[in-house]
């Protein structure tokens, strides 16, 4: 994770680890996909794959490694975040289909589980309503997904992958810029703690004279 190798321009290039939630049909592949190489493809059979592409944001290279990850249920409850996956995401994006009520359900359960798990503010999370171009057949509306990103402090974007390129990009991009904030923010309050324990130290020092 972070700054992995140092391009031709001296700029660090970043890695940032992307991992897509969701239950089955929801599209996480086709969003992948769409994302990786503009085209739109509908079916996917059941697999689990890590992709790589590199971006370049504001003049820095960003290589975005995606984990597009299986749904798998027991019983009434969703398992389907796995230490390793918590572990290993710098980010997170939760699919759903506006069409199928109990997908964005689903994206509840897990977003509860990942903030039970790991705290919410430690992982940027994106929540995308997938499959806009259905939306005669909605069953989820577009206030309900609002809602649920703004109470969980999550981005929220509604996008075709079938229609439109651009939308889906826009979602990869923005949870880069959260979790950019993020890491900035991480670096600044660990520099506020050592000059807090530098100064500690000398008092402490003073104080033992």
């Amino acid at each position: 994770m972070g700054v992995q190798e140092v391009t031709e321009g001296n700029q660090p290039r970043v890695e940032v680890n992307i991992l897509l939630l969701g239950a089955h049909n929801v599209g996480k592949s086709a969003l992948t996909v769409r994302f990786l190489t503009r085209r739109f493809i509908g079916e996917y059979g059941d697999m689990e794959s890590v992709y790589s592409r590199i971006d370049t944001i504001d003049g820095q290279e960003i290589c975005f490694n995606i984990w597009d990850s299986q749904f798998t249920q027991v019983g009434e409850k969703s398992c389907s975040v796995s230490d390793k996956q918590l572990q290993w995401a710098d980010g997170m994006i939760l699919v759903y289909d506006i069409c199928d009520r109990s997908s964005f359900d689903v994206s509840l359960q897990q977003l509860q589980e990942i903030r039970r798990r790991r705290k919410l503010s430690s992982v940027p999370v994106v929540i995308v309503a997938n499959k806009r171009d259905l939306r005669r057949h909605r069953s989820v509306t577009g206030e309900e997904g609002r809602l649920l990103a703004l109470s969980q402090r999550c981005g929220f974007f509604e996008v075709s992958a079938a229609e439109t390129y651009h939308g889906v990009l826009l979602v990869f991009h923005r949870l880069v810029d959260l979790v950019r904030e993020r890491r900035a923010l991480r670096k600044s309050s660990a520099g506020v703690r050592g000059i807090v324990r530098s100064v500690s130290a000398v008092f402490g020092k003073k104080r033992a004279e």
